[in-house]
């Protein structure tokens, strides 16, 4: 078994309801329309290491539903009351980048990310992990 050392970003997006709609009705396109999912999309796929699989660039996994919280009375909060449970369409995009969490380049495409994210406390998480790969002979 082969494996290569990798960095795991996981993001939490929100989207508006009728993206989330079109997409699980099958509209992919969808994601590249809404303002949010399609500008971290956009910064995903420029000339960094995110998505990076060698002969396969941008690559992300995205996961629909919703994601339930309640903000807090010190909050201001994008979507949502103080005190009150809120339901925010989301897509969970999963990206892989074939560096260490440390690597400056991955850090400033997380930081631009973060400058994107519309949540005051957004939901990113960031592991080090090992990806199984094939032996390639070209």
């Amino acid at each position: 078994m082969i494996t290569r050392e990798a960095t795991m970003l996981r993001i939490h997006v929100p989207v508006a309801q009728e993206t989330l709609t079109a997409m699980l009705g099958g509209d992919g396109g969808a994601a590249e329309r809404d303002p949010v999912l399609g500008a971290i999309l956009e910064t995903i796929r420029e000339d960094n290491q995110l998505g990076n699989f060698g002969y396969y660039k941008g690559v992300v996994e995205m996961g629909l539903g919703w994601e339930s919280f309640v903000p807090g009375h010190d909050a201001t909060p994008t979507l949502g009351e103080p005190g009150k449970a809120s339901l925010s369409p989301t897509v969970v995009v999963k990206v892989h980048a074939p560096c260490r969490p440390e690597d400056p380049a991955f850090r400033r495409a997380v930081d631009r990310i973060m400058a994107i994210h519309p949540w005051e406390t957004p939901v990113m998480e960031i592991a080090p992990l090992r990806l199984v790969c094939r032996e390639i002979s070209r």
